[in-house]
């Protein structure tokens, strides 16, 4: 099955072939058909399954021919339980949104930052993704409304709930239109989550995807121990000594992205950053040029972690753990693909110990893991 089958318009099919999407993943093939439909969808999938694009797609493909709505009045509200979930759904939204032919402007908003900003940036936001804190404080000082909001999504609900968000998910509640649709996503059905799809969802399709191993033994994985000051010249060393080229690094941010090439190619490594900041033709470009081998080092975030497809890709870089042992699998497999052998090379802080750790266990693989304190960096 492909997109073409799933009854997206033109424009965002002619998207997803830009970025590299090529088939469509389970959650994606259940879900995206659904809320087409404007139905209510409770989606039980793993973290890294493919859910995010599974409600992105279709929401752009039903907003674009709304009516434009009051400035602050938000149509589309995603919940999520942290920022970097936040910033990471608003990258694929925004990635999207710039194909359509009418502006949609999206947002993330979070804590743990100036509230001012966000405040300011809140002027003609159609889509909204958000942590509950947050939303509520902006809701509070009038900075945003809820009455007119069109679909709501639930992502990552276990884990709000698990965290305990939910008082404020209920005031955000009980702020919302009772007309709406509502999307709920969750890695398990648990009983809180039972009660919430109770309580939100109407006559909702439910759609649960069996999570599958993912095949990893031909590629071969390695860990370094460093101190985070040390990435850097770790990174640039292991690529000059090794003579290392066709190098996709994974990074958690899009500023972080932007950093870590720029350092590259100040210390002669030509290096590009790609990222959903950055328009459709430039990450077209960059994604090119690094499969024919123009860019030595292609510097992303997760999403790209599905979107890349290179067939003898020979080495990943997780310059920074992903947050979740699903995620770091989908990163690797971008190479050791087609019975052709790869190397992933993971850089382990003493922050991320225990976080890789986790993901060993999950994976129930032991990964090497060799100590850089030794290693001479001077001039890299």
């Amino acid at each position: 099955m492909s997109f073409t089958s799933l009854g997206l318009s033109q424009v965002l099919l002619k998207a997803l072939a830009d970025e590299n999407y090529s088939q469509p993943y389970p959650i994606q093939k259940e879900t995206i058909p659904a809320i087409l439909r404007n139905k209510d969808v409770l989606g039980i999938a793993k973290t890294g399954s493919g859910k995010t694009a599974s409600y992105v797609l279709p929401i752009l493909n039903n907003l674009k021919s709304n009516t434009p709505h009051k400035n602050r009045h938000i149509k589309v509200l995603v919940l999520v339980p942290t920022r970097e979930l936040a910033s990471q759904v608003e990258e694929v939204f925004s990635t999207f949104a710039e194909t359509l032919p009418d502006r949609v402007k999206t947002l993330a908003i979070f804590g743990g930052v100036s509230i001012n900003p966000q405040m300011m940036a809140m002027n003609g936001v159609s889509i909204l993704v958000a942590t509950p804190g947050r939303l509520i404080e902006l809701e509070e000082s009038n900075a945003v409304s809820l009455s007119d909001i069109d679909t709501l999504v639930l992502d990552e609900a276990d884990k709000m709930l698990n965290l305990g968000f939910k008082y404020e998910m209920d005031r955000i509640f009980a702020l919302l239109p009772k007309k709406r649709q509502n999307l709920l996503f969750s890695a398990t059905l648990s009983k809180e989550v039972e009660n919430i799809k109770e309580l939100l969802l109407n006559k909702p399709e439910v759609i649960k995807i069996e999570s599958k191993e993912e095949e990893t033994e031909l590629i071969d994985q390695l860990a370094y121990a460093v101190e985070d000051s040390r990435k850097g010249p770790l990174l640039r060393y292991l690529i000059k000594k090794n003579n290392l080229k066709q190098v996709l690094v994974f990074v958690s941010s899009a500023f972080k992205a932007d950093g870590v090439a720029n350092k590259l190619c100040r210390n002669g490594i030509h290096a590009v950053s790609t990222h959903g900041k950055k328009s459709m033709n430039s990450r077209s470009e960059s994604l090119r040029r690094f499969k024919t081998g123009k860019i030595r080092v292609l510097v992303t975030t997760d999403l790209l972690a599905r979107g890349i497809d290179i067939e003898f890709l020979p080495y990943v870089v997780n310059y920074e753990l992903p947050r979740s042992p699903k995620d770091y699998v989908h990163r690797i497999g971008r190479t050791g693909r087609a019975e052709s052998p790869g190397e992933a090379i993971s850089f382990i802080t003493p922050d991320d110990e225990h976080h890789f750790k986790v993901i060993q266990k999950k994976m129930k693989k032991e990964i090497k893991m060799v100590d850089s304190s030794d290693f001479d960096l001077q001039g890299y």
